[in-house]
């Protein structure tokens, strides 16, 4: 990676800056020459002596200028300090089954989804890290019962548009109800079911970290098919829905030959019906969920590679092999040395300091695809095996992939790589935009993350240490703690709980964390924190900020250039990761500035003055001439403000 524009510049001057100076300081440091030093020509000698000296002085510049970013990246060595590598974005891919195939289909592990990049190079592939069992049976109808009456909820779970699985109040006895086509009897097989949680109203909640973090859900729900004369138990094999309250896949296994069709209005035909009955119900909030999909399972954007033939050992110390796909993803490499005794593994470390001589270890360096070997005293020397000379140490298997590329929008996932006997090509879909894919980690980002990570030592500990591990374990651009804070009780300080609230790199106005995301930094928090503290991670809470506004356009300037100037500069000044007033985005629990709003509005170029101004918040006009405060923790972020303005004179 080049370092040109993180080295520092701690003088500037060149050899002609310095030429000038010293010619300028000849008659204070030569007071002798009576009564002035007047030829300052190339000819004059002692000008050639300060033209030497000037070239001396920019060669030890440009060397200085050097050597303390060089320092400062071999103490971040010393430190144990690296780039994190890119890391690969994760997408739920639903399949369909022909009509002409089995009651139950495969999609066998490692299957591979492909989407087209732009400007036409490689494509994209994501990979299955597990089989799936797919269901022949099309799902045609989804019904909420709110133990009162089902409402028809298939359009709106087609569409992804949300709706409440167990209508507006869920209490105990209400249902969702799934039916799926009557044309072939049901099989005993294992149905695979993905739930979205509709986060842009408050779906996504906390994700609890540590062990029992699923032992206590809001709700208790019961998987239950028709067996013809009434609702019999399923055997549930997962779920991670938390009650159907946060994202996740749910398993059940369904008995042969026991389900009978019969239709329940306002479905018009019989059909094979599975329900979620709410047994008990402790819901602060319904759930509302986006859909809920069958045969469908996470892939990951990542390739794996078997067999590759790296070299053959010649039994010299610190030996170097290269990897011919990078980024390498975490503890996939599976290495294997042959020395006349047949393939052996060996085994990847962080660092060959703490490693005998006899030890089969080697470090790799996941960004560039680096093996290294040991010396014989930290790490053992492959031996050279004359037998299979230039072929001995073999990738018996590795993936690659990652970068913030694999974050495609929803509907892009709709290619089979290789195409799959029984599965329909044109059913093959992503409903939801792929997440959690980041780009490896910049010089800066590293020199700013030093200090932090040495402060820290891998312990979670205060405000500072949660954020910095937040941000480290997933695509988040900002994250904060709020310690003593609950998301179940927000007015009361609860000892020994974190909730740490992640903002995402997104370009949206209103950044929000998948689930998946959530869970990635949980993970990472739960290897960081003390025993005794409860760790929740939270997405953001926004509140709307619009702002309309009516300006004196200078005689000179182009009125509706201006007016979008300031709607720009408002756009940029409330957007949650790059607004606010340093531009770093807008600190959590911020109020809204009137001075500096109007500020904003009046250093547009062309704004002669302004005539009035008014801050709403979630619609609400605020007082004018009045800060705006906004709920604890918080973010504001706008879409759409109304800027309107008129030259001086005009009406």
């Amino acid at each position: 990676m080049p370092l040109e524009d993180a080295i520092p510049v701690l003088d500037d001057r060149d050899h002609d800056a310095i030429l000038a100076e010293m010619r300028s300081q000849i008659a204070r440091y030569t007071p002798e020459w009576k009564p002035v030093w007047t030829d300052i020509n190339d000819s004059d000698p002692g000008i050639t002596m300060l033209q030497v000296f000037a070239w001396l002085g920019e060669t030890l510049a440009y060397r200085m200028n050097r050597v303390p970013d060089l320092l400062y990246l071999k103490f971040l060595q010393l430190l144990g300090v690296e780039l994190t590598p890119a890391r690969p974005a994760q997408v739920e891919i639903s399949f369909g089954v022909k009509a002409t195939a089995p009651a139950t289909v495969q999609v066998p592990r490692r299957t591979q989804v492909i989407a087209e990049t732009p400007g036409g190079g490689p494509p994209l592939v994501f990979e299955a890290e597990r089989a799936l069992t797919c269901l022949k049976h099309v799902r045609k109808t989804v019904l909420v019962y709110d133990g009162a009456a089902h409402t028809d909820a298939t359009r709106a779970d087609a569409d992804a548009t949300g709706y409440e699985p167990f209508g507006p109040a869920a209490n105990a006895g209400a249902a969702l109800l799934l039916g799926f086509d009557a044309t072939e009897p049901f099989p005993q097989t294992e149905v695979t079911f993905y739930a979205w949680v509709d986060s842009e109203h408050g779906g996504t909640s906390p994700v609890t970290c540590g062990p029992g973090a699923d032992r206590f859900r809001p709700a208790t729900l019961r998987w239950q098919y028709w067996d013809g004369t009434d609702w019999a138990e399923l055997t549930v094999l997962e779920d991670r829905t938390a009650a159907l309250t946060r994202s996740g896949s749910i398993v059940v296994r369904t008995p042969a030959s026991a389900l009978v069709a019969t239709t329940i209005a306002p479905a018009p035909e019989p059909l094979f019906w599975l329900r979620a009955l709410v047994a008990s119900s402790q819901y602060e909030r319904a759930p509302r969920i986006l859909a809920i999909r069958p045969n469908t399972m996470t892939l990951t954007q990542m390739e794996t590679v078997e067999g590759e033939v790296l070299g053959g050992s010649n039994g010299r110390r610190d030996q170097v092999f290269a990897l011919s796909q990078t980024p390498v993803l975490d503890g996939s490499l599976t290495l294997t040395v042959d020395q006349r005794s047949g393939a052996e593994t060996w085994r990847e470390v962080p660092d060959l300091y703490a490693q005998g001589p006899a030890d089969p270890v080697f470090v790799l360096n996941r960004t560039t695809g680096e093996i290294r070997f040991g010396d014989g005293v930290h790490g053992a020397v492959p031996i050279a095996n004359p037998d299979n000379p230039g072929a001995n140490v073999v990738a018996a298997s590795y993936r690659y992939g990652g970068g913030t590329s694999g974050n495609v929008a929803a509907g892009t996932l709709t290619m089979l790589r290789s195409a799959l006997e029984g599965i329909d090509d044109a059913t093959v879909v992503n409903v939801r935009p792929s997440y959690g894919g980041s780009d490896e980690e910049t010089i800066d980002s590293a020199k700013l993350r030093a200090p932090a990570s040495v402060r820290a030592r891998e312990r979670a500990v205060t405000t500072d240490d949660f954020e910095l591990f937040a941000v480290r374990a997933a695509n988040i651009a900002r994250a904060k703690a709020f310690p003593l804070y609950h998301p179940q009780f927000p007015e009361t300080p609860i000892p020994g709980v974190v909730t740490v609230v992640v903002v995402p790199r997104s370009d949206s106005a209103r950044p929000v964390p998948s689930e998946g995301t959530l869970r990635t930094v949980c993970a990472e928090l739960q290897q960081r924190r003390l025993l005794t503290t409860e760790v929740y991670v939270a997405p953001p809470t926004y509140q709307r900020v619009s702002v309309e506004v009516r300006v004196v356009v200078a005689e000179t300037a182009d009125q509706a250039r201006v007016l979008r100037e300031i709607d720009a500069a408002l756009l940029a000044y409330f957007h949650p990761l790059t607004g606010g007033d340093a531009g770093t985005g807008w600190p959590f629990g911020g109020a809204v500035s009137f001075s500096r709003v109007f500020g904003k509005v009046l250093d547009v170029p062309g704004v002669d003055s302004v005539d009035h101004l008014f801050v709403s918040l979630d619609g609400v006009e605020q007082p004018e001439c009045r800060d705006v405060p906004i709920a604890a923790g918080a973010l504001v972020f706008s879409t759409a403000h109304q800027v309107s303005g008129a030259y001086a004179g005009e009406a």
